[in-house]
């Protein structure tokens, strides 16, 4: 799991929020009211401070790469699929309502691209999902990119030290709005998402939180979701509690005994590559150390794409979807 390795999170995690939630608008006047006037009163130039990297913007970006799904995703929500000259690196199958736009996008590699890959499109900005996707021993630094006159974006689950996911993906939508000069659009999602996620918070209001663990992987180790990131948020608004909430990063290895120790009533599996839920329910449930868990003696099971559990568009559902799992009584009246 390149993407996604424990040494890149914990580097990425200790970068401050500061880094990354701070933007600001520049303001000056054209007194011939041509071009640059005009520019000005759409909201440029723009600056914004992204997981350390300080750019400013004079006009959107007009061909863009991204690399890694959930972003690609929120470049297709807002209506920016003409900025797309390329993408790469799917966990999972795009949303239906997104496969027509996503087909008519280049798809440059199966993974990560080479840098002379992504420079054969002739980029002006690249947007990246995981810290992975700007790996410099790769020759993807962001760095890199910025001397070959190509600005970066880097989802900022990857940086943020937020204790409001929630609210961090409302800004990551917010600044991606801006960049492209679709604010409207931008602020739009984010209201609607706010309302679903009222809708669902009504609904498990008066419920007992479940223990939940989150599968992703690994058999001497469990790889599962620690209390930073989205991921942990998830179980919580969808009436659940992560019991490796205490892992100070966003994904992590934990003990198989700690798993057995802490007794989750509900597991959730990660469904994403080559290894298929089956064969992780069978793992689990085959595990003899595992027998005793009550999630295991009950066979209860949920299932969250890896698409719905990062930082994107689908979080808001995805709340939904994994409440119904857990709490399926107080979510289907």
């Amino acid at each position: 799991m390149s993407r996604r390795t424990p040494a890149l999170i914990a580097a990425a995690v200790l970068l401050p929020l500061a880094l990354t939630a701070c933007s600001t608008s520049e303001t000056s006047t054209d007194a011939q009211g041509g071009p640059e006037a005009s520019a000005k009163s759409d909201g440029f130039p723009y600056t914004v401070t992204n997981c350390g990297v300080t750019t400013t913007y004079k006009a959107p970006p007009k061909r863009v790469v991204t690399m890694n799904q959930h972003v690609t995703e929120i470049m297709l929500e807002l209506g920016l699929t003409k900025s797309l000259v390329g993408t790469a690196y799917l966990d999972d199958k795009v949303l239906p309502k997104y496969a027509k736009d996503y087909a008519s996008v280049p798809v440059i590699a199966k993974e990560y691209p080479s840098y002379e890959q992504v420079l054969a499109t002739n980029p002006d900005f690249v947007y990246g999902g995981y810290s992975s996707a700007f790996t410099a021993g790769d020759g993807r630094g962001r760095e890199a990119f910025k001397k070959s006159g190509i600005e970066t974006r880097l989802n900022t689950e990857s940086c943020a030290e937020a204790d409001t996911p929630m609210e961090t993906l409302y800004e990551e939508i917010r600044e991606v709005g801006r960049t492209f000069g679709v604010t409207d659009r931008a602020e739009a999602w984010i209201k609607q998402a706010k309302a679903d996620n009222a809708t669902t918070a009504e609904k498990l209001k008066d419920l007992k939180p479940l223990p939940v663990f989150v599968y992703d992987s690994g058999d001497k180790t469990a790889f599962t979701a620690g209390g930073k990131g989205i991921g942990n948020e998830l179980i919580k608004r969808a009436g659940g509690t992560n019991i490796f909430a205490d892992l100070d990063k966003s994904f992590g290895d934990a003990s198989w005994e700690n798993v057995v120790a802490r007794k989750p009533e509900a597991i959730v599996i990660y469904d994403y590559g080559a290894t298929t839920v089956a064969q992780k329910k069978k793992r689990l449930l085959t595990d003899p150390a595992l027998a005793d868990v009550p999630a295991i003696k009950n066979k209860r099971f949920a299932v969250m794409p890896l698409s719905d559990a990062v930082l994107g568009v689908r979080v808001p559902a995805a709340v939904e979807k994994l409440a119904a799992q857990l709490h399926p009584a107080a979510t289907t009246s």
